[in-house]
């Protein structure tokens, strides 16, 4: 019989939660069920629910309605609140608030020794998770020292040893620049790959939802879309009546399409753009 908290380590029940102070529901009755190993991209402009919605996933909000799974713990259990926090871990926009140590390797003991996890385990596992951000080599470096990017690692680690299903990444590359972002996405999907760590990625970058396996779009605290990136970046029009961007070369195969290239659907890339228009083109070579 399948074990749906193995396969489904996280499930969202007919959700909603409301800020005392709004009229709306900041997350209105939404519902998803994201699969062990997967990497899903939560997209919405400002205001859609999207880090309302992560905060539900790691029980630092609980539902005003509806229920919120982690590993099969519901966080509404107050018993289980640190459980759900060990199993759903969350890196924040901002490093500098989640880094607490004055040394890299002490501030990614720090989540162990809250967790209880005894003194003769932790440097294995300090190790472990500074050596999957590529960060062993700053282990006795001040955090004040790193780049934005090295400092988003830190927290990264931080969270990866404490051993989460799920690694919840609440706009986390949002005040970093072009190549820092690429530095924390490239280390967040390798951990995706080759340990098959859960990750919802809430972001407000296409070319960071592009990478992922499923694209989840809010727009009022609703689910408005739900799909590959391939299908919901073929819905242009709809994209952008919502406010957001869409990658630059799935607009373009559109507009080429709209002017007679038979280019297939799901185009998000320079190399695949080039690969298509080669055989459009140059159909003998």
């Amino acid at each position: 019989m399948e074990d749906t908290a193995v396969t489904f380590p996280l499930r969202i029940q007919e959700v909603s939660y409301q800020y005392e102070e709004e009229a709306q529901n900041a997350v209105d009755h939404v519902s998803m069920e994201i699969a062990k190993g997967s990497f899903v991209a939560v997209l919405g402009h400002n205001g859609s629910g999207k880090s309302t919605l992560a905060k539900l996933m790691n029980a630092l909000f609980l539902p005003t309605e509806g229920k919120v799974l982690v590993c099969g713990m519901d966080t509404a259990t107050e018993e289980e609140v640190w459980n759900v926090r060990r199993h759903a871990g969350m890196v924040f926009q901002n490093p500098d608030n989640q880094i607490v140590a004055n040394m890299v390797r002490e501030d990614v003991a720090f989540g162990l020794e809250n967790l209880g996890v005894p003194q003769v385990d932790m440097p294995s596992r300090i190790e472990e998770a500074l050596r999957c951000v590529q960060m062993t080599d700053f282990a006795q470096s001040a955090p004040h020292m790193l780049s934005g990017g090295q400092k988003q690692r830190v927290a990264i680690a931080g969270v990866l040893a404490m051993q989460p299903d799920v690694m919840i990444m609440d706009e986390s590359t949002a005040m970093l620049d072009p190549s820092g972002r690429k530095e924390v996405l490239n280390s967040v999907r390798k951990l995706n790959r080759e340990q098959q760590m859960t990750v919802v990625w809430i972001t407000h970058f296409m070319e960071e939802a592009a990478v992922a396996d499923r694209v989840i779009v809010l727009d009022k605290g609703k689910t408005a879309m739900d799909g590959t990136p391939q299908e919901v970046f073929a819905r242009v029009d709809e994209i952008k009546a919502l406010g957001l961007d869409v990658p630059p070369m799935a607009e373009l195969s559109v507009k080429l399409r709209n002017a007679g290239l038979e280019l297939p659907e799901g185009i998000l890339n320079v190399s695949d753009m080039v690969k298509e228009l080669k055989k459009v083109l140059c159909p003998s070579k």
